[in-house]
């Protein structure tokens, strides 16, 4: 295989889309370093795993020796995306603003070479930019064009309001491409719309188009919805080590292998084939494989000493800490929209009812595969094995199969 391609196959890995792939191929075979742009609006300080989807792409282009920059939309920002919202989305103030941006800042570096990580904002260039220039900007494009986007057009048909402003979201950040002189630009599938406009712009502006790769939204832990802190089903990089190891282990085996492709260093795809081929046969047990996993995004937050600790704490729950040897399996059927960790809890016959394991939850006594869960909207799939422990003494063992 060449190095040509095998640049090719690392960023594909992943990619939802590539737009268009031919151009990204001749870009490459130029020999210089491409310039990679990714912009992030900081509208929360927090960053989960669904984030590092994107910034993982952004430092395998760095390791293939390219120019990532890590645009921080602190103009965008006060605009407000209105990607995948059916209301005009609040927008934040500068104090908020500059407050997350430095918290973005301080977390990406656990994904980003810092050496090899341009950070620019894009109140450099609108900054500068006079009201006139922002008409001229906005005569650029069409009302019918912009209504081609999904979320505006369901609003559109809903007769849900839709904000002037919010038609220049795509413009402006589509401008920064122009502004950066992007060669590639990264961005989720509920961003295409916005991408393809950067293309737009840059070909009027006398631009080589920037090349699109999409990535897929990373489901949650719940293997149902968009990882997101609102539902409670993320898991943030943030977090103390045991909680994301436990969070890990506890995800299904089916979304496991999800997580492998879009998160993973360690494993090539590859790898990945072999695992799951032993895992049907019946030669490995999927959970040794997540253990794998678990340790990987663990010490890539937290060191590596911390993802080894991890381990060692995990086993002292799972093997000792009071638990019944004889302690049995038992089957509890999922719906498929999940189960709730109450009713997990209350059919596993460690709660009496759902009110009953809120309390609980609310008193700090319940842990899942020995990580303290503290969130009543904890939402599980069918597909994992977990050891549930209500109090000190309270165990379950539950095997989740599908109804």
């Amino acid at each position: 295989m060449t190095q040509l391609q095998e640049a090719l196959d690392l960023i594909g890995r992943g990619a939802e889309e590539i737009i268009k792939r031919e151009d990204l191929e001749a870009r490459l075979k130029l020999g210089r370093p491409l310039r990679i742009k990714a912009g992030f609006d900081p509208t929360a300080p927090d960053l989960h795993l669904g984030h590092t989807v994107l910034l993982n792409k952004m430092r395998q282009f760095q390791d293939l020796g390219h120019q990532v920059i890590f645009l921080i939309g602190d103009f965008t920002g006060m605009i407000g995306d209105p990607t995948g919202k059916n209301v005009t989305r609040k927008p934040l103030s500068r104090a908020d603003i500059e407050a997350n941006a430095q918290t973005y800042a301080e977390q990406v570096y656990k994904v980003l070479d810092r050496e090899k990580t341009e950070v620019r904002f894009n109140s450099e260039w609108f900054g500068q930019m006079s009201a006139a220039d922002m008409i001229k900007l906005a005569a650029r494009h069409t009302v019918a064009r912009m209504l081609e986007r999904d979320d505006f057009q369901k609003r559109y048909r809903s007769e849900q309001a839709i904000a002037i402003h919010e038609f220049l979201y795509p413009l402006v950040q589509g401008y920064d491409s122009v502004a950066l002189k992007a060669d590639v630009e990264l961005g989720g599938t509920d961003q295409k719309f916005n991408l393809l406009v950067g293309r737009q712009l840059q070909e009027e502006a006398g631009q080589p188009p920037q090349i699109v790769l999409t990535l897929p939204l990373l489901e949650g832990t719940d293997g149902v919805n968009k990882m997101s802190k609102s539902l409670g089903n993320y898991i943030g990089i943030n977090e103390p080590p045991n909680e994301i190891f436990g969070k890990i282990m506890r995800l299904s085996d089916d979304l496991m292998w999800r997580y492998f492709e879009l998160l993973s260093f360690a494993k090539s795809l590859a790898d990945i084939k072999q695992m799951r081929e032993t895992v049907a046969a019946g030669q490995v047990n999927p959970r040794d494989y997540k253990m794998q996993l678990a340790v990987e995004l663990t010490a890539r937050f937290h060191g590596a000493e911390a993802g080894e600790a991890a381990v060692r704490h995990w086993h002292e729950v799972i093997q000792g800490g009071g638990v019944p040897a004889d302690l049995a399996v038992q089957d509890v059927l999922v719906p498929a929209d999940g189960l709730r960790i109450g009713a997990l809890l209350k059919a596993a016959g460690l709660a009496a009812s759902g009110s009953e394991a809120t309390r609980k939850i609310n008193e700090r006594a319940v842990r899942v595969d020995g990580a303290l869960v503290e969130d009543a909207s904890l939402l599980f799939a069918a597909g994992g094995e977990y050891l549930l422990q209500l109090g000190k003494r309270g165990y379950a063992r539950v095997r989740l199969i599908a109804a």
